[in-house]
């Protein structure tokens, strides 16, 4: 009766420890950043005014993490009217066509404290690659206006316009092949 006893607790931790939590990113506190360098010497940054995103996880370190963003790229906006229209263009984003750029992680390990190599397929302009980001988990916090908890992440890297065929019809020269991104995110978790 007693090992019975042992079985059922250890089975009942083990559940309770794998259990997964779903962590939605507050809209009003997170974005998606990018920056290009135009004419080889001056950056241009932008910004998705509408993202969406969710991380699901057990363990407390989020070593098990599993992220998925999706951006409306309708709302691109670098603080100029002309240069966010030709960015919504067949140019570049398509709106029309593509009206959403998404990212699924597809794995995730640990490369320093708080500091993950998250793997996953970005698909952008209809164009679906493996990427890796760093994602930098700054820590959790009980929100002092929700009294739930919030975790704050960073995400950053570094993809290639051509492996997206984005922006084709302007080399190097014009635009950095190069693009940055930077995510910064704050999660609720799931009441």
């Amino acid at each position: 009766m007693k090992k019975i006893l042992i079985l059922l607790a250890s089975a009942f931790l083990y559940t309770a420890a794998s259990a997964q939590t779903t962590w939605t990113a507050d809209k009003n506190h997170s974005n998606v950043k990018f920056t290009v360098t135009h004419l080889l010497i001056n950056d241009v940054d932008g910004t998705f005014k509408s993202v969406d995103a969710t991380i699901v996880a057990a363990k407390p370190d989020f070593s098990d993490a599993k992220v998925s963003f999706t951006v409306q790229t309708a709302t691109v906006s670098t603080d100029n009217d002309y240069r966010d229209k030709h960015l919504s263009s067949e140019d570049f984003f398509n709106v029309a066509k593509y009206p959403t750029l998404t990212f699924t992680s597809t794995g995730i390990s640990k490369t320093s404290d708080k500091h993950y190599a998250l793997t996953g397929n970005l698909t952008l302009a209809g164009v679906t690659k493996p990427v890796t980001f760093d994602l930098w988990y700054r820590g959790t916090i009980v929100n002092q206006m929700t009294k739930g908890d919030d975790a704050g992440f960073q995400l950053t890297g570094t993809i290639k316009r051509s492996d997206f065929n984005f922006g084709t019809k302007f080399g190097s020269a014009t635009l950095s092949d190069e693009v940055t991104i930077k995510a910064n995110g704050e999660f609720a978790k799931a009441k």
